[in-house]
């Protein structure tokens, strides 16, 4: 993906009779505006300059400094005044500084800005905890909770492919056939007729072939592959060439999960919808033995860097989370339930019964 096909990711909103204002700078070719951080013009493609620092933003790889989370795993680049740090995964406070050596990382190549700001992400945690509010904890602090929510940008790896298939399978076509029986009713013996269903079946094979594209593997161990998907789509129009002031005031988070192991997962994905592909194109009213060889090529990846606001937060010992999508606002999470109010509405929902029961019984009996 280059930045000259790509889509603006964001819009100005217009007031109805005013004309809109331009925004970023004019291309030097075409004139058409050009969004800061954009390396080619969405218009006419001509190069553009990189842009300046801003005065308060550090340069590339200075005042920062990285902390590893010894219970997770998770390796985290934060301002450089950070004295201590609580690690956003897994509310751990057991980490260590890494020195400021090189990770030998591959730099992450594409990334997307924060759309959602902080407090409206704050405010839908709220929204979010109220729900059956009831059923929350007595003792739960939300104030102390709601300081833990951190934006953070977090490593995936986008991965695109071409997968080929050879199927085999075992088709099933339906036909009818018309079976009489007999019966015996009030001491006579009855004739019936009924439909039967048969089912013919035939080997069939062939082939499948579709180019995967932009599928997202987390490429954090802090953030499971099924987490990661509860919180998805990202539109991936709007990735932009990586540059590293768009990490200025937030955390960011250094991948943990290799390419390779990351493809291996991507490739699982891919093969179950190779499958589903398959399945979806046999022909006859069943089947049956369905087998699918997929091989793929053409592989090519990217390391992105996508806008997450984490809340983790542990009640009583276990781990709860709770995160927003830093594009879309989407939310996902888990929270703690209080044992003891849910009993009282169980019983109270059995009491209830029993008490219509007994009224039935008491009005049937009349």
């Amino acid at each position: 993906m280059t930045a000259a096909t790509r889509a603006p990711s964001t819009f100005d909103a217009v007031t109805v009779g005013e004309a809109p204002a331009p925004r970023g700078k004019a291309c030097a070719s075409c004139g058409a505006p050009v969004e800061p951080g954009d390396r080619f013009c969405n218009a006419c493609g001509t190069p553009q300059p990189p842009d300046a620092p801003p005065a308060d933003t550090p340069a590339a790889g200075a005042a920062t400094k990285r902390f590893q989370c010894r219970n997770c795993g998770a390796e985290t680049t934060v301002p450089l005044d950070t004295r201590s740090f609580t690690c956003p995964f897994c509310d751990s406070n057991y980490v260590v500084e890494l020195p400021p050596a090189e990770t030998g990382r591959q730099p992450p190549e594409f990334v997307i800005g924060f759309a959602i700001t902080p407090q409206q992400a704050l405010d839908k945690f709220r929204v979010w905890l109220r729900q059956s509010n009831w059923f929350r904890p007595g003792d739960l602090a939300r104030s102390s909770v709601e300081d833990k929510l951190k934006g953070v940008y977090l490593p995936f790896w986008s991965f695109s492919m071409l997968a080929e298939s050879h199927w085999t399978a075992q088709i099933g076509e339906f036909w009818y056939r018309t079976e009489t029986y007999t019966t015996t009713e009030n001491g006579k013996t009855v004739t019936h007729t009924r439909t039967v269903t048969e089912t013919e079946w035939w080997g069939l094979s062939g082939r499948h072939h579709e180019y995967h594209s932009g599928h997202l593997v987390s490429g954090s161990r802090g953030l499971e592959q099924a987490g990661a998907e509860r919180i998805k789509p990202f539109h991936l129009a709007a990735l932009k060439r990586y540059q590293p002031s768009f990490l200025a005031g937030w955390l960011s988070e250094e991948y943990s999960v290799e390419r390779d192991a990351a493809l291996a997962i991507c490739k699982q994905e891919f093969a179950r919808r190779e499958q589903a592909g398959v399945d979806a194109l046999l022909p006859g009213d069943t089947h049956s033995q369905v087998q699918v060889n997929t091989e793929f090529s053409q592989i090519n990846s990217d390391l992105v860097l996508l806008p997450i606001y984490l809340l983790s937060y542990r009640y009583r010992g276990r781990l709860y989370r709770f995160l927003v999508n830093g594009q879309t606002g989407r939310i996902t999470g888990d929270k703690p339930l209080s044992t003891k109010r849910i009993l009282v509405v169980v019983f109270g929902v059995l009491a209830l019964i029993g008490a219509i029961a007994l009224l039935v019984a008491l009005l049937s009996s009349r």
